[in-house]
């Protein structure tokens, strides 16, 4: 497990856990590009590794070198692949099971949050076939249910397998050992936050599809949700069009106050490593590559979800256990930079500094 040992994937799952089943940890310093692209793969072979667990955000990352670090390196020991943190886009998950699995290890795709003490959806190695994207189905003595947005009525109940797909938000109709019980000194967050919103259930706060076969799609927070123009578009949705093109190999979405719209989309792409060197080269049009990205989004979501505006930027803000810093992002799109916040667990804090240059150049355009 790659997690920073200071939030819950780390010290459950790279401590307890393993401590309680009697295994082995490895835990290094460092970042997944240092000193290159093949760090994890060099670590994976030196060590015999056998199951390996991080963010999909990092794997993108990681995509962007291509086949050729992976390729290196002997990875064979390797039985268990992991993803948590976020949902995994197919093309992502794809490229971890074929390039890093070598299309033999089981992707564990969990879905669960500090608050739920544990995995609540995840597959099972071996014994849930997996789908590309999706978290699969609830844990054992977990009732999942989804709910409408709006009215807070059930759509599909818990195990309820439905004729078509259905869309809402994702919350569970009975508690479990591992559930938080409060806030600490703060009773009445707890319960305005993860009770209220929908009396009855408890609410993680994220937006859900539940296709023919029970399987739970995670489509993002609901608070990512954007209201353009009265349509309500899951950044997800939008993010994951813009990775499908083989030029881009990770994008992150925000909203920003739009005065006609209400809210506005604002893209972020880095590009393949192979993508940048033909851009820096001249031999791409980075004007076109802009245009082309929007018609992918038109394309895959419709007109309604054209972005406004599109940054092609080397890197992304992300933390040292390899999330995006989402926040400093809507900031920036939203022209905020003075209000940015606290920055300090950025693995590279400079990158912000780019993104606001490269921002007011994309404005004045």
């Amino acid at each position: 497990c790659v997690a920073d040992a200071g939030w819950i994937t780390g010290h459950s799952y790279i401590v307890y856990g393993p401590l309680l089943n009697g295994m082995s940890t490895f835990m290094f310093e460092s970042t997944p590009m240092y000193p290159d692209a093949g760090r994890y793969w060099d670590m994976v072979e030196r060590h015999k590794i056998t199951q390996f667990y991080t963010a999909p955000t990092a794997i993108r990352s990681l995509m962007r070198f291509g086949d050729e670090p992976p390729s290196k390196y002997d990875t064979s020991s390797l039985r268990v692949l992991g993803t948590v943190g976020e949902p995994i886009n197919p093309e992502a998950w794809r490229w971890y099971y074929e390039v890093i699995g070598k299309s033999k290890c089981t992707i564990v795709d969990t879905y669960w949050q500090t608050e739920t003490g544990g995995h609540v959806v995840t597959n099972i190695p071996n014994t849930i076939p997996a789908k590309p994207g999706s978290c699969t189905l609830p844990f054992y003595g977990i009732e999942a249910v989804v709910l409408d947005a709006q009215t807070g009525k059930e759509l599909a109940k818990a195990g309820e397998v439905t004729e078509e797909d259905v869309n809402g938000v994702l919350a569970f109709a009975q508690p479990w050992p591992g559930m938080a019980r409060t806030c600490l000194g703060d009773h009445g967050r707890y319960l305005a936050t993860y009770m209220a919103p929908y009396p009855g259930y408890y609410f993680p706060g994220d937006g859900c599809r539940k296709d023919k076969d029970g399987y739970i799609w995670i489509t993002g927070r609901v608070d990512d949700v954007l209201n353009v123009s009265g349509h309500r578009i899951g950044t997800a949705e939008v993010e994951s069009a813009l990775v499908a093109k083989s030029a881009v190999a990770q994008a992150a979405v925000v909203g920003f106050p739009h005065e006609i719209k209400g809210q506005g989309i604002c893209c972020y792409a880095t590009l393949t490593v192979e993508e940048t060197e033909l851009l820096n080269a001249g031999k791409t049009d980075i004007d076109a590559m802009r245009k082309e990205l929007r018609m992918a989004v038109r394309t895959a979501i419709g007109p309604f979800a054209t972005p406004d505006m599109i940054l092609i930027t080397p890197s992304l803000p992300m933390t040292r256990s390899g999330k995006i810093m989402r926040r400093i992002l809507r900031k920036i799109a939203s022209g905020e930079e003075d209000t940015l916040g606290d920055t300090s667990t950025l693995a590279d804090p400079t990158v912000v500094g780019d993104l606001i240059a490269k921002m007011k150049a994309l404005r004045m355009k």
